[in-house]
């Protein structure tokens, strides 16, 4: 039996429904906002010259406050160490642990970009859960689809591995392919249309193969496209046949149906 105080804690921190929830959420994602805004300006140099201790003031202070509202936010919850595990629990640790480390080890105080990702409240804030659904739904495909993925990034370092070697040859040291390693990160960078430039070959025949690896990277990249999108298929007919109607058994109903569209009689949908 949770005291008044802690009740009433917990309805504003953890409930949206109430109006007090809902503006503690939005001013909580309000602050966590300007302080990843405050971290990311003090890393730049002219910025942090001018600026550097009021951005320091501004971290400690956002630190402060976080670290106050992950204890009232344990103090309050009905069940501590679920929180604690939670996912919600370790990000809200996390957004504020390299703060104190920072007075350890310098540097490790921009780590708190972590806090970003508390951001992800706001899909509960705003009623967005249900887009969560969907956001399950690519994972699934993703997951379905892994293996083939596997197997595609095998088959895509072989060629790295054979065009980078074949570069190193043709080119050699002299034209910046200092070494096998060397020439498949080129190959790779090429392959997958990013050409850096940092490394061009230089001789005809090193041309010839370059356009031949840039060939081939724009041929192998629809390949995993392709398989989520079949996956993506797969995974929308499964869904489908999750809906069926036990009046004539027809199944691979669209999942928002609610009466099936060969006899009109209401289908069993598990995602209603």
């Amino acid at each position: 039996m949770m005291s008044p105080l802690r009740e009433r804690l917990y309805n504003i921190i953890f409930g949206t429904e109430s109006p007090a929830g809902k503006r503690f959420d939005l001013i909580l994602i309000y602050a966590i906002v300007l302080s990843v805004v405050a971290l990311m300006m003090d890393s730049v140099v002219s910025v942090n010259e001018r600026w550097g201790l009021a951005f320091r003031y501004f971290e400690w202070f956002f630190t402060l406050l976080f670290t106050i509202e992950y204890g009232v936010r344990i103090y309050c919850s009905p069940s501590r160490w679920l929180y604690i595990r939670s996912f919600y629990g370790i990000i809200d640790l996390l957004s504020i642990i390299p703060a104190y480390i920072s007075l350890f080890v310098p540097g490790t105080n921009y780590l708190l970009m972590l806090r970003l990702f508390r951001v992800l409240r706001v899909f509960r804030v705003l009623k967005l859960m249900r887009y969560i659904n969907e956001g399950n739904f690519l994972l699934r495909s993703m997951l379905q689809a892994r293996h083939k993925i596997l197997v595609f990034f095998m088959v895509v370092l072989v060629f790295a591995t054979i065009f980078g070697s074949i570069m190193y040859i043709v080119e050699g040291p002299e034209n910046g392919f200092t070494s096998i390693p060397r020439s498949v990160y080129w190959t790779i960078v090429t392959i997958t249309t990013v050409g850096y430039g940092d490394i061009t070959p230089q001789t005809t025949l090193g041309q010839i193969v370059a356009s031949a690896a840039m060939l081939t990277g724009y041929s192998i990249i629809v390949v995993p496209t392709g398989i989520l999108t079949a996956e993506f298929s797969q995974e929308i007919q499964r869904e489908r046949n999750l809906v069926s109607c036990p009046n004539c058994g027809k199944h691979g109903h669209d999942k928002r149906a609610s009466f099936c569209n060969r006899c009109g009689g209401a289908v069993n949908n598990p995602h209603h």
